[in-house]
């Protein structure tokens, strides 16, 4: 890992408008820090994400735009997300964002502590990867 110790003010609206459309990746995003003891970023939500959890850090996931169903802890508890709403859970949480409502789905994540963007786990294997869920950089790759 190489630490982010930048430092200042930052135009996230900007940052994730800056997001592409479209990415072999289920999301993709842009690290604005990447500390070991909390990452910051904005992602973009591009396709369904199935059922998964984060192994290594608690979320904080604060919605700029768009709108998606969205569960954690259990599918029953699947309700609609939009802008200025904030979703707070502890790591090991199995999380799904089953259909994507009003486009583009952005994201401001706060991870602690850090996360990898190599940690995700998916609850079934046959959905897919690490490399299939995060493209980490603004071309989607």
């Amino acid at each position: 890992m190489s630490e982010t110790t930048t430092s200042g003010r930052f135009d996230v609206m900007a940052l994730a408008a800056a997001l592409p459309a479209d990415a072999k990746a289920m999301i993709v995003d842009h690290y604005i820090a990447d500390r070991a003891t909390a990452s910051a970023r904005v992602f973009r939500v591009l396709k369904p994400v199935p059922a998964h959890y984060h192994e290594t850090c608690d979320e904080f996931l604060y919605v700029l735009s768009g709108r998606a169903r969205f569960w954690l802890g259990d599918p029953a508890d699947e309700a609609e997300v939009g802008p200025g709403q904030l979703l707070v859970f502890d790591r090991r949480t199995v999380h799904a964002i089953p259909r994507l409502l009003e486009e583009p789905f952005t994201v401001l994540s706060i991870d602690a502590p850090r996360r990898a963007p190599t940690d995700i786990t998916f609850v079934d294997p046959k959905d897919g990867t690490a490399a299939d869920f995060m493209a980490r950089n603004a071309e989607g790759e």
